[in-house]
């Protein structure tokens, strides 16, 4: 700061040879004062103004040259105030009686001394209190100051310490410090700026508080960027690069824009052009660079599709939004235009790149025609990454929301309403119905799309497993993420309800031969020859059933469960009661252990190894013939004599 002192010159109020470039009083209209401001008052002003204004000339060779006049004493300080003001007042007085009288001439001399002196003090409280106006320390004090006791200056019979403790008990020794120095400097540029100086006030202002408002951007990471820079930069580093702008961009609006807003709005809260002008200078240009890089992002992301990069996007956007009300606040003057209109052009570009990526994703479930499935019906990697895409897209609902409502499906718009209903929030002020259809559809695409691969499957059972898992992995991330709320129970239900059929018909392809492969309960009693004969149609059933199933793969522990237990339930039932009324008629046969060769409560451990996706061998299994060796692997089920 000291050679940011050095730049800052005081010419503006050296000694001048004539009047006529004096601020012009004659032109003011007369002072109300005048009425009440007589000839004694007017003398005994200028007496006082010209005893402690000329103490603290500039060009005089006292100590008081180079010492601060409010370090020095915050008395004398109040004291030489009011002497300005009350010579403000004077001169009105003079111009009404006067506009050529040798006391005017004295007293325009000593108001050029006396604003010499304050820009020197004003520049001093400035650079040398930088600690007390952070940010921060701005924000909080702005609310103190705004209480009329604090204003020190205009209730001269109060000492500062009663003053502070009328603004607030609470307040701790720094922000008592803070709160004097945004006093002096208010008072000092309400001063200046009634006296007709405020154009030199405000210089060494602009000049300190730019460098203050630059440095904190620096320490925040805000770099000016090119466009050729982002568009070169890797994904990777500009995604770390956006996380940290998120951060920096709300410390920079609500602390550092924020408090510099109102410190500037209370130091010149005597004129608001003033303000304006000034705030502007310092603010205008920072504004503009924060919010370049979101603004090139989105640039390079309207031009690049990917649909993965939605969620920084998304964040940019989310962040940007919920800044905005402070960006409105802070920079709402016309000569700030620039850069709301920076900040809500950037958000239209960041919509119709969440939107474009979208579009994308969609495109991508259409046209993917990854042909290799899993060949013991497992879950697809498709569905995985669908799912994670289309989970993750719900934890932005409100973003979503904000976008797809501007930009409604307009396709097969019949096909979604028979196939989802949004549901209806208790939350009246949430309105994420727009993102709850969107995400339903992209849903029912992709469930298409399942249902075109599972014709790939040359076997039908198998392509019922392949639906089984990968819809209820698709329930299962509903169930278990925010989309449960968006899509609603009734889609819960009903989709819970598709992956029962597809249970059913599953059972159905893959083990109807083997269910009426025995009589039924209500046949007639057979013959040793027919019960033989069924007896070995049911093993050739089931060993064929089992040895294709073996390889399929149930991935839900509690699914794969609930599948066997139905299977159990339909088969073992009917075939106990076959095996106990049959069973008698065939034990002179020499070869009962190969016509029956396991019992009914072997049954179920059989169908326990089921839906595994370990493939019994049919060469290890002896299951290519009809009839099963004792050392088959059924023959832990075998019947003993």
């Amino acid at each position: 700061m000291a050679k940011m002192a050095k730049t800052v010159t005081f010419s503006s109020f050296s000694s001048l040879s004539n009047l006529s470039s004096l601020p012009s009083f004659t032109s003011l209209p007369a002072s109300p004062l005048n009425k009440t401001f007589s000839q004694s008052m007017m003398e005994e002003a200028l007496e006082s103004a010209e005893s402690i204004i000329t103490k603290w000339d500039l060009n005089s060779q006292s100590y008081t040259k180079i010492i601060s006049l409010f370090r020095h004493s915050r008395k004398e300080a109040k004291e030489f105030i009011r002497c300005v003001r009350d010579l403000r007042k004077a001169m009105h007085f003079l111009v009404s009686q006067d506009s050529k009288s040798e006391k005017l001439v004295l007293a325009q001399n000593l108001m050029q001394i006396g604003m010499s002196t304050l820009e020197k003090e004003f520049f001093q409280i400035l650079s040398s209190n930088r600690d007390h106006l952070d940010p921060d320390s701005a924000s909080v004090q702005s609310t103190i100051s705004s209480n009329s006791e604090f204003e020190v200056y205009m209730e001269y019979d109060e000492d500062d310490d009663d003053v502070l403790k009328k603004a607030g008990e609470s307040i701790s020794q720094v922000e008592k410090a803070s709160a004097l120095v945004m006093s002096d400097l208010k008072v000092i540029a309400e001063t200046m700026i009634i006296c007709g100086y405020g154009k030199e006030c405000i210089k060494s202002y602009k000049l300190i508080r730019k460098s203050i408002v630059d440095e904190g951007l620096h320490l925040l990471g805000i770099e000016k960027l090119k466009t050729s820079q982002i568009h070169k930069m890797d994904w990777g580093v500009l995604e770390h690069m956006i996380k940290n702008w998120i951060k920096a961009a709300k410390i920079g609006v609500t602390t550092l824009f924020r408090g510099e807003k109102l410190l500037c709005d209370h130091v010149f809260s005597a004129s608001l052009t003033i303000g304006q002008s000034c705030f502007n200078q310092i603010a205008k240009e920072a504004g503009l660079n924060l919010f370049l890089l979101p603004e090139l992002v989105a640039k390079k992301e309207k031009k690049q599709h990917h649909h993965e990069r939605i969620f920084k996007l998304m964040d940019l956007y989310a962040a940007i939004s919920d800044l905005w009300p402070d960006i409105e606040m802070i920079f709402n003057f016309d000569s700030l235009a620039a850069v709301k209109t920076l900040v809500l052009s950037t958000l239209k570009k960041l919509k119709d790149s969440i939107h474009t990526c979208l579009k994308e994703f969609e495109t991508m479930i259409h046209k993917d025609s990854l042909k290799e499935l899993t060949p013991e019906g497992g879950i697809h990697k498709l569905t995985r990454t669908t799912m994670s895409f289309i989970s993750s897209l719900s934890e932005y609902s409100r973003v979503l929301s904000e976008i797809l409502t501007e930009h409604p499906l307009k396709t097969n718009t019949r096909l979604l309403e028979s196939y989802f209903t949004a549901p209806i929030l208790e939350d009246e002020h949430v309105n994420n119905h727009a993102c709850s259809v969107h995400l339903a559809w992209l849903i029912l695409v992709f469930l298409c799309k399942l249902d075109t691969k599972a014709e790939s499957y040359n076997d039908v059972s198998l392509s019922y497993i392949f639906l089984v898992n990968n819809l209820h992995f698709v329930v299962d991330t509903v169930r278990s993420s925010n989309l449960k709320n968006l899509l609603g129970d009734d889609w819960l239900t009903k989709h819970e309800a598709k992956l029962k059929i597809y249970a059913e018909k599953y059972e159905t392809a893959a083990w109807t031969n083997v269910f009426v492969s025995l009589p039924g309960k209500n046949s007639t009693r057979l013959s040793p020859e027919e019960a033989t004969t069924c007896f070995k149609r049911f093993h050739a059933a089931f060993a064929g059933a089992y040895l294709k199933q073996s390889s399929c793969v149930i991935v839900d522990g509690k699914l794969r469960e609930e599948l066997k237990v139905s299977i159990a339930r339909k088969l073992v039932p009917e075939y106990r009661e076959f095996y106990e009324k049959h069973l008698r008629m065939l034990r002179k046969d020499r070869n009962i252990e190969m016509l029956v060769s396991f019992k009914p409560d072997n049954l179920e451990n059989y169908l326990s190894d089921l839906f595994h996706g370990t493939p019994i061998l049919s060469g290890s299994s002896h299951f290519a013939s009809s009839s099963l060796s004792s050392s088959s692997c059924f023959s832990i089920g075998c019947v003993k004599n």
